[in-house]
């Protein structure tokens, strides 16, 4: 077991009761009313931060939501620097929604916290947090760290473009890791390496002015989803009802 291991199975309880304390915080990016408990979450972040050690933490505003950043450069400058990316706000729940607990109450059963972002996604980032908290207490971090946590990502992230171009200097790193992701089970962590984003299109086919799929026509005047389909065999279409 490495030092840095040690010192996490050592901090565990400790680790658990500060995942608690973010999962209470009700940061509804989508919810204007919640605006003030989504900044209450990163000062939350940005405050856990400065204990750990970060030599720069700062709360940066945008246009919705802040966005806290976290570096770390005691490596020197010689070694790698990983960028880590994860986003902090929440999606509503009410108890209405089917839960059997109040969602802004965390509540332990078998294991397992059953709270509103227990998994999507404030155990992410205080994972992210106590593994650099982890490395620099024990003097083993191998790289420069920098955490990046947005409070928009549930509000589809519009500003992160802006931010990313006005920080692009600032955001300088080697690896770009995003722990906004989930695991098959407890004994096997999952890494994806080829993450591609969403990609949407707008296609318009014109046909006949009404349909020919029968009667006279049908073996040979296509509909729209015929022509598509023969143009792209290897592809799958189906009819919207």
């Amino acid at each position: 077991m490495t030092a840095a291991s040690a010192y996490a199975q050592s901090n565990f309880n400790r680790f658990s009761d500060q995942l608690k304390e973010l999962l209470c915080i009700p940061s509804i990016s989508t919810l204007p009313a919640h605006h003030a408990d989504v900044e209450r979450a990163a000062a939350w972040i940005a405050d856990d931060m400065r204990r750990i050690g970060f030599h720069t933490v700062e709360i940066i505003p945008t246009k919705w939501h802040p966005v806290v950043l976290g570096e770390w450069m005691g490596a020197g400058k010689d070694a790698p620097t990983v960028l880590v990316y994860g986003h902090y706000d929440v999606q509503p729940a009410e108890m209405a929604d089917g839960w059997h607990t109040p969602p802004f109450e965390p509540t332990e059963k078998d294991g397992k916290i059953f709270a509103r972002g227990a998994i999507d996604s404030k155990s992410n980032v205080m994972a992210q947090l106590k593994a650099a908290e982890s490395l620099i207490a024990t003097g083993t971090a191998p790289c420069n760290i920098k955490l990046l946590f947005e409070g928009d990502e549930e509000t589809t992230s519009e500003n992160m473009n802006t931010f990313v171009t006005a920080h692009r200097e600032r955001l300088q790193a080697d690896v770009v890791a995003i722990c906004d992701g989930s695991m098959s089970d407890r004994e096997q962590p999952d890494l994806a390496y080829g993450l591609r984003g969403v990609v949407c299109m707008e296609l318009e086919v014109w046909g006949p002015k009404q349909d020919v799929h029968s009667g006279h026509y049908g073996g040979t005047v296509h509909n729209p989803i015929q022509a598509l389909r023969r143009s792209s065999p290897s592809c799958t279409t189906r009819m919207a009802a």
